[in-house]
């Protein structure tokens, strides 16, 4: 994921939270992060610094779990917000927000004549444009957009390249087209289409869509009865510099009882996925997907029921994992620490997980806490899970462990599908009228898992990391 000011402003409001929460000022505090970020004088990015407090307030609302369009009265303090945080019982749905008063800076008018047009007599991009769309005044192209259908052919045929296209980049990266825009210019969300790839979380330029935050029911957790145990996916070993074992080890100390790792349970997942593939290629099926990522799941779903039978009925090394920790910890509070909005909204949905923290909020509350990972007291790592468990966050890695679980019984021809986007799904459309393969493993992020839209590190570094951890065993 690339890191901008949006998503540094983001890191910065969960590091403020969080330290607010572990020097116990949480409540107390919370009102004057917008003040602090924003004091008078400083340069603003909109209009006013109040236009600016106001978004900052915003902004800390989705991350104490809120949907800014749940609003009843703008005037309720940060405070009180953290005080209904602290009661609630239940988990949002829908585990995404718009903010209203960020999102609007973009049109959605996608192609605009520039001052580079020479009103040239020829008019190509008039006589190419069949809905009538493009007229002249003053010697210059216009485009009026409630003609406009955004077919393009007038930025093709223009000779002076004087017509530009200009994305709503949020609806642009949305491989489903699943955000859209309302009458008053603000973006929507269709969850009957959305996949929770968190691609328009990553492409947004103001950090308008925002993650509703889990974070607060931890620290409620943290102050229970109950013990709070952290399942924490194997693309943390690529997020910092340091022992895998001491990251782990630092995760307990942010206030968890325990900490388990899910390549324990994406063991059960190579097992029984490599025991349906050879069950299925005996029984003469044409191929089988893997059925790791959510956010491919979800597509197909919703977008690829031809594919349904053809994916993988094996649960997922969190689904696991949380069935393992749930025998140990009945009545206790289980906590998946993954890498994307996906894995959010699978742990929603599980009957055994909890709550879900994304790096980049675990990250922060080390900061938060003072947390030097690589000094951090090291946790024994599990010697009984496989080592190729660990190389699920890397594309092709659920390949290589599947197919070495094989190891030759049945022959394996696969495929990698390495991030989805709107061609890659029309591809997997096609593939029940003919695949070249009998395995395709499927991720929604290109490189895979470590390059969630919630990882902290480069995806090629994270990438070189697990693959450390995998030769090392």
């Amino acid at each position: 994921m690339a890191v901008n000011n949006a998503v540094l402003m983001r890191r910065d409001l969960l590091t403020r939270l969080s330290t607010l929460f572990y020097s116990g000022e949480l409540e107390l505090k919370v009102d004057r992060i917008p003040l602090d970020l924003r004091p008078k004088g400083v340069e603003t990015s909109r209009c006013c610094v109040y236009k600016d407090r106001a978004m900052l307030r915003y902004k800390v609302m989705a991350l104490l779990g809120f949907n800014i369009r749940d609003e009843i009265d703008e005037l309720t303090p940060l405070s009180d917000y953290v005080k209904i945080a602290k009661e609630r019982t239940e988990l949002s749905k829908e585990p995404l927000t718009v903010v209203d008063d960020v999102c609007s800076a973009c049109v959605k008018v996608n192609y605009v004549v520039t001052n580079m047009c020479k009103g040239c007599m020829a008019r190509p991009c008039m006589s190419s444009c069949n809905k009538n769309a493009i007229y002249f005044e003053k010697g210059q192209a216009h485009i009026d957009s409630d003609k406009c259908v955004n077919c393009g052919l007038c930025q093709k045929n223009c000779p002076y390249h004087a017509i530009i296209y200009i994305p709503v980049p949020c609806e642009e990266a949305c491989p489903v087209s699943a955000i859209s825009k309302r009458e008053d210019g603000t973006e929507v969300i269709d969850y009957d289409k959305c996949i929770y790839c968190g691609r328009c979380i990553v492409s947004c330029p103001f950090g308008a869509v925002m993650e509703k935050s889990h974070i607060m029911d931890v620290f409620n957790a943290f102050g229970s009865d109950k013990k709070v145990i952290a399942m924490v996916a194997p693309a943390i070993g690529g997020q910092f510099k340091a022992p895998l074992g001491h990251i782990l080890g630092a995760i307990k100390s942010l206030g968890f009882d325990d900490v388990i790792e899910v390549a324990k349970g994406a063991d059960l997942t190579t097992e029984n996925e490599a025991k349906e593939f050879i069950h299925k290629m005996e029984e003469g099926q044409q191929f089988m997907t893997t059925s790791c990522c959510p956010s491919y799941t979800a597509a197909v779903g919703k977008h690829l029921p031809n594919l349904v039978p053809f994916v993988s009925d094996t649960l997922t090394p969190m689904q696991y994992t949380a069935q393992i920790a749930r025998e140990q910890y009945p009545n206790d509070i289980l906590v998946f620490v993954g890498p994307c909005l996906a894995k959010r909204h699978e742990t929603f949905c599980d009957e055994n997980a909890d709550l879900m923290l994304s790096f980049e909020e675990i990250g922060s509350m080390f900061v938060a806490k003072g947390i030097n990972v690589g000094t951090s007291e090291a946790m024994e790592l599990d010697t009984a899970i496989d080592s190729t468990s660990r190389g699920y966050p890397v594309s092709s890695g659920v390949m290589a462990a599947v197919n070495a679980k094989i190891a030759g019984r049945v022959e394996v021809n696969p495929l990698v599908i390495n991030g989805l986007d709107k061609a890659k799904l029309k591809e997997l459309k096609s593939f029940p009228k003919g695949c070249s393969a009998n395995m395709v493993e499927v991720m929604a992020c290109e490189g895979g898992c470590v390059n969630g839209c919630n990882v902290i590190a480069n995806p090629r570094v994270a990438s070189r990391q697990v693959g450390e951890i995998v030769k090392n065993g």
